[in-house]
C-alpha cells in the first residue's frame, strides 16, 4: 500500500504543491482578515481542493504526455513510461480527483461561487497539457493554472472577487509563466524533433532568457502593487523583497551558454521564493 501510495505521488510530483499551495493560503488568509472570522473547517477545505486539482492536472499531464515521455531520455524514467503505473490506472486517478475537487467546491461557501467555477478552473489546469501541441504559450497556461489558486482560496472564503488577491493571481501568472520557460529550456532539441511548441523551441535559448526575465520584472511590479494596495506592513516588504532577489539570482545562475543549473533554479530558488513570500504573507496577516 505504502508503495503504491509514493508512486502516485511520484507520479504527480507532489513535492511540487510548494509552488502554488503557499500562494493559496495567502488567499485564504487575505479573506479571513477581511471577514475577521477564521474557520479551520473551510481552510481544510482549500488544501484539499488545492489538493485533488493538482493530482488531476499532474496526472492528466503524464497520461497525456507518455508516448512524449517515453521517448524522451530526461522523462523515460517517469512513472507511466517506466510501467510503474498502467496509463489506465492514470486516467482513472485523474477522474476521481477532478471529481473530488468539485464535490469540495461545493462545501466552501454559501453563494456557490467556487462551485460554479470549478469546470472552468479544470478546463484551465487540465487543458495545459495539450497546449503544447498547438500553440508556444503553454507556459501562459501553466501560468494561469497556478495563478487561480490565491484568487480561488479567496473566492472560497468570500465568494467574491476583490482587487488584491486578483493582483496576487496576476503576479503568480507572470512568475510560473517565466521560470517555466527556463525549465523549457532543457527539452528544446526534443521538442523541435516532435514538433511540440514552446517558447524556447520558437525563440531559442537566449531570447527564450530575455523573455523570462520581462515576464519576471512584471511579476516584481505587481509584488509591489500588492504592496501599495493594502494595508501590509514591514513582514510583507521583507517576503517581497527576498521573492524579488530570488526571481533575479535565478537569472544570474541560468545563463545562454550554461544551462547546468536549471534545476536549482526551477525547484530550489522557485520553491523557496514561493514559501517565503507566502509565510511572509500570512504572518503579516497574523501580527
Amino acid at each position: 500500500m505504502k508503495e503504491t501510495i509514493a508512486k502516485y505521488l511520484s507520479l504527480v510530483k507532489f513535492a511540487h504543491t510548494i509552488f502554488a499551495m503557499p500562494f493559496a493560503l495567502a488567499g485564504f488568509f487575505i479573506a479571513v482578515n477581511q471577514i475577521q472570522e477564521f474557520n479551520w473547517y473551510l481552510l481544510i477545505l482549500v488544501v484539499l481542493c488545492m489538493v485533488f486539482a493538482r493530482n488531476a492536472a499532474m496526472g492528466f499531464n503524464r497520461y497525456i504526455d507518455r508516448e512524449f515521455d517515453a521517448a524522451n531520455k530526461r522523462t523515460a524514467v517517469r512513472e507511466i513510461p517506466a510501467g510503474k503505473i498502467k496509463p489506465l490506472r492514470a486516467l482513472v486517478f485523474v477522474i476521481i480527483n477532478s471529481v473530488l475537487f468539485v464535490l469540495t467546491t461545493y462545501f466552501l461557501n454559501e453563494n456557490k461561487l467556487a462551485f460554479y467555477l470549478s469546470p472552468v478552473a479544470l478546463i484551465v489546469i487540465l487543458g495545459y497539457s495539450l497546449c503544447k501541441r498547438f500553440t508556444s504559450l503553454s507556459h501562459i497556461v501553466l501560468g494561469l493554472g497556478l495563478a487561480l489558486a490565491p484568487i480561488g482560496a479567496y473566492i472560497a472564503v468570500c465568494g467574491k472577487f476583490d482587487v488584491v488577491p486578483v493582483l496576487m493571481s496576476i503576479m503568480v501568472l507572470f512568475w510560473v509563466s517565466g521560470f517555466d520557460i527556463i525549465y523549457a529550456l532543457q527539452d528544446i532539441d526534443f521538442d523541435k524533433s516532435q514538433k511540440l511548441k514552446s517558447i524556447p523551441s520558437w525563440l531559442g535559448i537566449k531570447n527564450s532568457l530575455i523573455f523570462s526575465f520581462v515576464l519576471h520584472l512584471f511579476s516584481l511590479v505587481l509584488v509591489m502593487l500588492i504592496g501599495f494596495s493594502a494595508d501590509w506592513g514591514v513582514l510583507y516588504w521583507i517576503g517581497g523583497g527576498v521573492f524579488s532577489v530570488l526571481l533575479i539570482y535565478q537569472h544570474l545562475i541560468v545563463k545562454a551558454n550554461d544551462l547546468s543549473r536549471i534545476n536549482l533554479a526551477f525547484f530550489t530558488t522557485n520553491g523557496i521564493a514561493s514559501l517565503i513570500y507566502g509565510l511572509f504573507c500570512v504572518l503579516d496577516i497574523l501580527f
